[in-house]
């Protein structure tokens, strides 16, 4: 893995990447929430990462972890309403995972405990169409091409971005189970999830810093190379 100066230089641009790209598509998600939620989703990401890049864009002292953890703090104090323990909370514990900085053992380490902190903090499981239905595929699909298909990081990285939007896609048809989309009942089916959606767009920022960084391959599916008979968790260490 690239040096920890590298690493502070590719975490403060990929702040930067994720703010431009929810300043961007702020409108697009604001849509999406006016659906079936409080239609400030897309105003409220893309204050908080704006904030949280310019937190980080002039740090060459801290560690690669403690800039992530400043992002998620930042988020916590300035995105509004349940997204900000949900991103900013979430980042802010698994930023835990990253003493020894960022490697693809402390990478797997932090998407997983990223994804248990969010499942958590929002009290939402797979299917109840949330961002937990993109990130639970990006995350698994991340873990497995690294630790059993031994690709490079950056694969790996592409391969969870494209299950990521397999994830938002799958969330079209739910039918809403957690926050104000609920409470729409069966008139949340047919709505993308606007969580779902940011999530893969940070995905898709991430990777395009990471091709600038890291060796591998980008244009990849989702699918794996192989099929273990057990998987990472049963595996004997």
């Amino acid at each position: 893995m690239v040096d920890e100066a590298t690493q502070r230089e590719a975490i403060r641009a990929a702040a930067e990447a994720v703010a431009d790209r929810l300043e961007d598509e702020k409108t697009h998600l604001t849509d999406l929430d006016s659906a079936i939620g409080d239609a400030d989703h897309g105003s409220n990401l893309a204050r908080g990462f704006r904030a949280a890049a310019d937190a980080v864009v002039d740090d060459d002292e801290s560690t690669p972890q403690e800039l992530v953890k400043t992002i998620g703090v930042t988020l916590i104090s300035e995105v509004g309403g349940a997204s900000g323990p949900l991103y900013g909370g979430s980042i802010m514990s698994a930023s835990a995972t990253l003493d020894d900085g960022l490697t693809a053992e402390s990478s797997v380490a932090f998407a997983e405990a990223y994804l248990e902190k969010v499942k958590d903090r929002g009290d939402a499981q797979l299917g109840a169409k949330t961002m937990v239905d993109a990130l639970t595929p990006a995350v698994h699909t991340f873990k497995k091409s690294i630790e059993v298909d031994e690709l490079p990081p950056l694969t790996a990285l592409a391969k969870a971005t494209a299950a990521a939007e397999r994830g938002v896609e799958y969330t079209v048809p739910l039918r809403a189970q957690k926050g104000r989309a609920s409470f729409l009942g069966w008139r949340s089916v047919g709505h993308q999830d606007p969580g779902a959606t940011s999530t893969w767009f940070i995905m898709q920022e991430l990777l395009d810093v990471a091709d600038d960084y890291l060796d591998g391959e980008v244009d990849v599916d989702a699918s794996s190379p192989t099929i273990p008979e057990e998987t990472p968790d049963e595996e004997e260490s």
